[in-house]
């Protein structure tokens, strides 16, 4: 994979992502050095902890006027404008938006921007990867009770790149469970890394809570890091009611990734979804972005 081809929602064109350090990528998942490297540096987060460091610096602030024309990211939309009041690249990475920058739908909405996967059954997502078959809900959540509960149900992967807005909000209104943390690495979730095998989700550091909707059954929200990210930070109140869009956390450096489990028969995924995914494409959505319904709408 030369580059990642995505298809734009609104336009429905194919699009393709700018991928930091895609040779770099290719080389950790592809060859038998790359392999020995990611399992030395990466695999025990020494990359994690510079990289976390030096994007808590001031010195880091000077890469963020460059980031933002590189990647077109429009300043409009950020609560604070002015690059140069953001005192690190972190401090930049996880800004807020201006509440009007994104529209809240009225069915299950997006958590996050980024680029959408959506499978109505497990059995589609062992289909979808090269080792989807090494994905298993049981090594993800490490609790048999909930891979029980989801066994049948349907599946959303919202992968989160570099210049994506870095906060993510719930779904649907209900009630918050407290985040149960499951310890880990902090390997890429880039496509580059997912094409060769999806058990990166099991193997890296992810939290995970359960939304108990009135329309939509429990949904499991889980919080995934990835390369060079340091921290998953919850803003939320556990065990409390919750809005739709409400904020529920923060990734610091990296992109990240985050997953949505639906219990069996109680919601349709958007036919736009599911087209694409079946055709190996993702699909860039915003937060707020409507992305799935219950079975009787």
């Amino acid at each position: 994979m030369d580059s990642i081809k995505y298809i734009e929602r609104t336009s429905g064109e194919v699009k393709t992502e700018k991928v930091p350090s895609d040779g770099m990528l290719k080389w950790l998942y592809s060859s038998a050095t790359g392999k020995a490297a990611l399992h030395l540096l990466f695999k025990r987060k020494i990359i994690s902890a510079i990289g976390g460091w030096y994007m808590n610096t001031s010195f880091s602030a000077r890469r963020i006027e460059d980031f933002v024309n590189e990647h077109q990211i429009d300043k409009k939309e950020f609560e604070i404008e002015e690059l140069s009041k953001y005192k690190s690249f972190n401090d930049f990475f996880y800004r807020k938006l201006k509440p009007e920058a994104r529209k809240i739908g009225d069915h299950i909405v997006s958590p996050a921007d980024g680029k959408i996967l959506v499978f109505p059954t497990l059995n589609d997502v062992a289909a979808f990867f090269v080792k989807g078959s090494e994905f298993t809900l049981q090594d993800f959540l490490q609790d048999e009770t909930l891979a029980d509960k989801y066994k049948n149900g349907a599946m959303a992967i919202i992968r989160l790149a570099p210049p994506d807005y870095h906060r993510y909000h719930f779904p649907a209104s209900g009630k918050a469970s407290e985040s149960v943390k499951i310890n880990g690495h902090y390997l890429s979730v880039s496509p580059l890394a997912l094409q060769k095998s999806l058990k990166i989700f099991c193997e890296n550091k992810r939290e995970h809570c359960t939304l108990s909707t009135a329309d939509y059954g429990d949904v499991l929200i889980v919080d995934v890091g990835a390369t060079m990210v340091g921290s998953i930070i919850q803003t939320y109140q556990t065990n409390t009611k919750v809005n739709k869009g409400d904020e529920k956390g923060y990734f610091a450096f990296g992109g990240s990734t985050l997953v949505l489990l639906f219990e069996e028969g109680k919601i349709s995924f958007d036919t736009d979804l599911i087209e694409n995914t079946n055709k190996g494409m993702e699909t860039s959505v915003k937060m707020g972005e409507n992305i799935a319904t219950t079975v009787h709408e």
